[in-house]
């Protein structure tokens, strides 16, 4: 029997890897932009609560990963990397700082893409290459995810050489640690923490509404 919620019914698919019955739950042929609305309304709720079974041990590693890349598989056919909302964004980057544990990046970068976000995945790094990178990129918005306490504190060294080689991106944080510890990100000289993906979206969303006047050079 099937759910009469939509979210459910979503959610339902991707726990199952049923990529034929998510692509109906999603809906047929409409405008992009419909189609983007169904996307919001469905994809990242559905991810976000996956995120929470996985915290609470009640879904698979496999069921986290192969739902997030089969999202990004369904949205980038409703948006692809040439399409305007995606191409007219400032560069925007996520990276793993100096850890190995992907999960939570690969949750929030499902997430950003499925809300129409286009951002580079930097993977694991320490601080030297996110600096080289973020540099050689332009980036203006960095999400940086990390789990241990000295990867977060990392995050001040990152700051520090950005500044001295005359880039000044916003950096989103998240993590454990920052979830422990409200008030670390300021410590870590960040310019913004979220302790969910979803919460990440929002900040990016706002931040880019401001962000002509107060981030671009």
């Amino acid at each position: 029997m099937t759910s009469a919620d939509p979210v459910e019914t979503f959610l339902n698919a991707l726990l199952a890897m049923d990529r034929v019955m998510a692509k109906r739950a999603l809906g047929g042929p409409a405008s992009a932009d419909v189609r983007l609305d169904v996307v919001e309304r469905l994809v990242v709720p559905s991810l976000e609560r996956i995120g929470d079974l996985w915290e609470r041990g009640e879904v698979s590693l496999s069921q986290v990963y192969m739902s997030g890349r089969m999202c990004e598989e369904m949205v980038d056919a409703i948006l692809p990397p040439s399409d305007p909302r995606r191409v007219d964004q400032p560069p925007m980057a996520i990276a793993v700082l100096d850890d190995y544990h992907l999960l939570g990046k690969r949750m929030v970068y499902s997430v950003m893409r499925a809300s129409g976000y286009e951002l580079k995945d930097y993977g694991t790094v320490d601080a030297d290459a996110l600096v080289g990178r973020v540099v050689r990129d332009g980036i203006v918005v960095l999400l940086i995810s990390v789990l241990m306490l000295p990867s977060a504190l990392h995050i001040k060294r990152v700051r520090e050489a950005l500044g001295r080689a005359g880039s000044h991106p916003f950096i989103l944080v998240g993590g454990a640690p920052f979830r422990f510890d409200t008030e670390l990100w300021r410590e870590v000289g960040a310019d913004a923490m979220a302790g969910t993906a979803a919460e990440g979206v929002a900040v990016v969303r706002e931040l880019l509404d401001r962000l002509p006047k107060e981030h671009r050079a």
